[in-house]
């Protein structure tokens, strides 16, 4: 991972413009870049995207499928832009016409595995994560020999994971009516 050496606080990286379209995490005040995603990356994104959707809607839920631009500051001069997001009515009116930085824990959060930035999106969003609160935690693992959707479940201030892989469905308390296994994403 190429970080910059430019220090920021969270509000010089809030109005933070360097004129290309590069985007970037916040990570103790250091600007890291955010490379383009793969096709397939994208495409487990808005699968899950729609599925969330899908579930919210049918559920009358007041929440919203967020993809990666809202990003959340996990500590004073750090910010993680999840794959996907699922925010609440209240975070959603916070970010209306101003910049997508949340300081409250969204109900869900999903990281796709980059190869590149797999100690990254497992380890240190892992302990982020949890520090914050997220009740819900998703890591889909798919350029791997033994692809699998690992759900952590925030309980008594750790996280329970359990990992679902092959035609497994994937058990989610924040979906408790989802119907989609691990291959199905996998073929998105």
């Amino acid at each position: 991972m190429i970080q910059t050496s430019v220090k920021l606080t969270l509000e010089e990286y809030l109005t933070y413009n360097d004129d290309t379209e590069n985007r970037y995490e916040l990570v103790d005040g250091e600007l890291t870049p955010m490379p383009p995603a793969t096709g397939k990356h994208e495409a487990i994104m808005t699968l899950l995207l729609i599925r969330f959707y899908m579930e919210i809607l049918a559920a009358a839920l007041p929440w919203h499928p967020r993809p990666s631009g809202i990003e959340f500051q996990t500590a004073p001069n750090k910010t993680r832009r999840p794959d996907v997001s699922v925010i609440t009515d209240s975070q959603k009116q916070a970010i209306d016409g101003t910049a997508a930085v949340l300081s409250s824990p969204p109900v869900l959060a999903v990281e796709i595995i980059s190869p590149d930035y797999r100690a990254t999106d497992i380890v240190d969003k892992w302990s982020e994560y949890l520090a914050m609160g997220i009740p819900e935690y998703w890591t889909v693992d798919w350029d791997t020999n033994a692809p699998n959707v690992t759900v952590r479940v925030l309980v008594g201030g750790v996280y329970q994971e359990t990992v679902f892989a092959g035609n497994q469905q994937i058990v989610s308390p924040t979906f408790p009516n989802l119907v989609l296994t691990v291959s199905e994403v996998m073929a998105a």
